[in-house]
C-alpha cells in the first residue's frame, strides 16, 4: 500500500520486481488513488516481465522525472534540475530501450557550439546516473550508451597571486568601509585554502581554539567529505579578530563571518571585485584565493598529497595542476640517476660491444 516519507510530499510504494528484489520508489504524486494505480501498474509490469519476459517500453521522461523525485537529497539536485531541462529538449519521448550511441553523439554535437565541454559532461553525467539508477534500483533492462562518451575537458583554471600582491589586496580590502570583514575573509582564505561557502558558513561551534583548528562536516563541503582545517598564526589572528568583533557587536551570533546584527554574511563578491580593482590585480576571482594557497604550499615544497588533504580535493589529479611549481622535487629525483650505472659517458666513442648492449 502507498505510504508517506517524512521528507517527501509524494506517496511511495514498494513491490517485488522481476528479479525478486524489493523496490521502493516514489510515485511522484500527492494523490493517494493515483499512487495506488501506479503501484498496481508496476506490480503488473514486474509480473509480466517475470512470467513472460515481457519488458515494457521505458521512456526518458518517465525515468528522469522519477529519478529527480527520488534524489532530492543530493547536493547537486538543483544543478541536476537545470541539466535535465536541456536533456529534455533532445530526449523527450525517446524510448530508452532504443537509445544508441548515435543519439548521444547527436546530443553532444548539438550542445558543443553552445556550452563548454564541462557543461556537456555534467549533462551526460546526469543521464548516465539516471540510467544506472533505473537499472540498479528499479531493475529496468535498458542500455547505457553514455558510458565512455564524455568530452575531453581543458585543464582547470589555476590563477594565483604573489605574496606582495596579496598584501596589496589586503590593504585595499581594509579600505572597504562597507565590508569591514573582507580583509579577514581574504587572509583566512589564503591561509586555509577553504572555499568561499566553507568560510562564510563557518560556525563558532566548529572552531576549536585549544587545538588551533576548525571542522568542516560532510554537509559543509563540496565533496561531502569531513575534514579538519589547521590554523597557522595568521589564520588564528583572523579567528581572534572575528571573536572580538562578535563580543563587541553580536555575542549571540553563531557565525564567524557575521554582520553587526548577527546575521550571516552571504557573499563578498562585490567588495572583493572593488578591492582587486584598487590593488590593480586583473582577472582574479574569490576562488583564486584557494588556488593561491595551494600554489604557495607547493612552491614551499609541501607534498601534493598533503596539499590534496588540506584542500579536500576528491582526487590528486585536481592537485597536480600545481606540480610544475615544485621543479626542485623533480630535479632531485633525476639527480639520483647520476649515482646509478651509466651505459654511455658523454663524449665517449662507443665500441662494438657497447653498441650491441644498446641495441
Amino acid at each position: 500500500m502507498p505510504h508517506k516519507r517524512k521528507r517527501s510530499r509524494y506517496w511511495w510504494v514498494s513491490y517485488t520486481n522481476a528479479s525478486g528484489h524489493r523496490v521502493r520508489r516514489s510515485t511522484g504524486t500527492t494523490n493517494r488513488k493515483e499512487a495506488e494505480a501506479l503501484e498496481a501498474r508496476w506490480k503488473l509490469e514486474s509480473f509480466r516481465a517475470q512470467q513472460w519476459d515481457d519488458e515494457p517500453s521505458r521512456t526518458f521522461d518517465e525515468m528522469m522525472l522519477a529519478y529527480l523525485q527520488e534524489t532530492t537529497d543530493k547536493k547537486s539536485h538543483q544543478r541536476d534540475l537545470n541539466a535535465a531541462v536541456h536533456l529534455h529538449v533532445h530526449f523527450s519521448g525517446c524510448e530508452l530501450n532504443r537509445l544508441r550511441a548515435s543519439d548521444i553523439r547527436a546530443y553532444v554535437e548539438e550542445r558543443k557550439p553552445v556550452v563548454k565541454p564541462a557543461t556537456v559532461n555534467r549533462e551526460l553525467g546526469l543521464l548516465s546516473a539516471a540510467i544506472n539508477y533505473a537499472r540498479r534500483e528499479w531493475d529496468w533492462d535498458i542500455p547505457n550508451p553514455v558510458s565512455g562518451r564524455k568530452l575531453r575537458e581543458p585543464e582547470g583554471r589555476a590563477r594565483w597571486i604573489s605574496r606582495s600582491q596579496s598584501e596589496a589586496l589586503i590593504r585595499a580590502a581594509e579600505a572597504e568601509s562597507n565590508a569591514p570583514h573582507l580583509a579577514d575573509f581574504i587572509r583566512l582564505a589564503l591561509h586555509t585554502g577553504c572555499r568561499k561557502q566553507e568560510l562564510l558558513g563557518l560556525e563558532w561551534a566548529r572552531v576549536d581554539l585549544s587545538a588551533n583548528l576548525f571542522y568542516l562536516e560532510a554537509e559543509h563541503t563540496k565533496t561531502a567529505r569531513r575534514r579538519s582545517i589547521p590554523l597557522n598564526q595568521s589564520a588564528m589572528a583572523v579567528i581572534l579578530n572575528r571573536a572580538r568583533f562578535r563580543a563587541e557587536n553580536c555575542p549571540g551570533s553563531p557565525w564567524v563571518f557575521a554582520h553587526k546584527d548577527g546575521s550571516r554574511i552571504q557573499d563578498v563578491k562585490r567588495s572583493f571585485t572593488t578591492a582587486c580593482e584598487r590593488a590593480r590585480i586583473d582577472d582574479f576571482r574569490i576562488h583564486d584565493l584557494r588556488h593561491t594557497c595551494a600554489a604557495w604550499l607547493v612552491s614551499a615544497g609541501v607534498p601534493l598529497a598533503e596539499v590534496k588533504a588540506l584542500l579536500g580535493h576528491s582526487t590528486v589529479k585536481m592537485t597536480e595542476r600545481y606540480a610544475h611549481l615544485a621543479p626542485e622535487n623533480v630535479r632531485a629525483a633525476v639527480a639520483k640517476l647520476d649515482s646509478s650505472h651509466t651505459l654511455v659517458t658523454p663524449g665517449k666513442k662507443l665500441n662494438r660491444n657497447e653498441l650491441t648492449l644498446i641495441r
